[in-house]
């Protein structure tokens, strides 16, 4: 889950590719992912990592680049544990300055993760 190019090949919804990811989780680094729609402009997402407790729990600051007016930066927490032969990973990200934000980034992350489960296929 933070190995760069592994992270390129699951992050965001299907048909989203990730052309550049610099991602190097330490406490304070920055980051920076490069998501490319099927159709549309390349935009990135940048933050710092907040929090770095190998294996089991990453936190990093989210927030679109360029951002727009209703996006506000936000904390995201992955936890992760072991769970009858595989891996349980718990989302929690917040707080979001609207409804219709929070829903996108539902459905991102959730998207994101069966590209992830169906890689570890």
């Amino acid at each position: 889950m933070t190995d760069p190019v592994e992270l390129a090949r699951w992050w965001g919804p299907e048909g989203f590719s990730c052309p550049a990811v610099e991602f190097e989780p330490r406490l304070g680094n920055e980051y920076r992912i490069a998501m490319q729609p099927p159709e549309g402009e390349l935009f990135h997402l940048i933050g710092e990592f907040q929090e770095v407790d190998p294996p089991t729990r990453l936190a990093f600051t989210f927030i679109w680049d360029p951002a727009t007016p209703d996006d506000r930066e936000t904390l995201a927490t992955l936890s992760l544990r072991e769970r009858r032969g595989g891996t349980e990973v718990e989302l929690s990200q917040g707080e979001f300055s609207t409804e219709e934000r929070r829903a996108l980034h539902e459905e991102g992350w959730s998207a994101a993760f069966d590209r992830l489960e169906a890689l570890l296929r």
